[in-house]
């Protein structure tokens, strides 16, 4: 199982956001610090949104933050609105599925306790612990070169 570059930048953009400590933070900076295009983290930005896993700020002084607190946004949360698909096999598809074992194959039941695993391990872990685990992100993305800017509250 692979998971796309849209789950990828998500998170990326998610840690960026906690990193920047509350700060709204704007795509093309976030663009910038990743070497993605803007176009690209405009598209990422909506389920986000739409989620509530991220904030828009409109306006000359706007941008985006977290949509909750870092340690309440877990890699499952991030996975679950990026991914359109997570069959792992053709059994797991809906529809048509041309094999006679589709309700008895011990295969399907192996997958499926792999990706219920899998979800588990995802929700062990959140975009803080990801921020918390390089003390030296800010440096790493380049937010300790930014003018500082007003505050915007963090969620709770």
């Amino acid at each position: 199982m692979r998971l796309t570059k849209q789950t990828n930048y998500a998170v990326r953009m998610l840690m960026y956001c906690a990193a920047n400590d509350g700060n709204l933070s704007r795509i093309p900076e976030i663009a910038k610090a990743y070497g993605v295009s803007e176009l690209f983290l405009f598209k990422i930005l909506q389920p986000l949104t739409k989620a509530g896993l991220i904030e828009t700020v409109r306006g000359r002084n706007g941008g985006v933050r977290l949509g909750r607190a870092a340690d309440k946004i877990s890699l499952f949360d991030v996975v679950k609105v990026t991914e359109d698909s997570f069959a792992m096999a053709e059994c797991f598809e809906d529809g048509a599925v041309e094999c006679p074992l589709v309700d008895s194959c011990g295969l399907n039941s192996a997958l499926r306790k792999a990706l219920n695993a899998f979800f588990d391990v995802l929700t062990e872990y959140s975009i803080d612990d990801l921020v918390k685990a390089r003390p030296q992100i800010n440096f790493l993305l380049g937010l300790d070169d930014l003018a500082p800017r007003p505050r915007a509250a963090l969620p709770a």
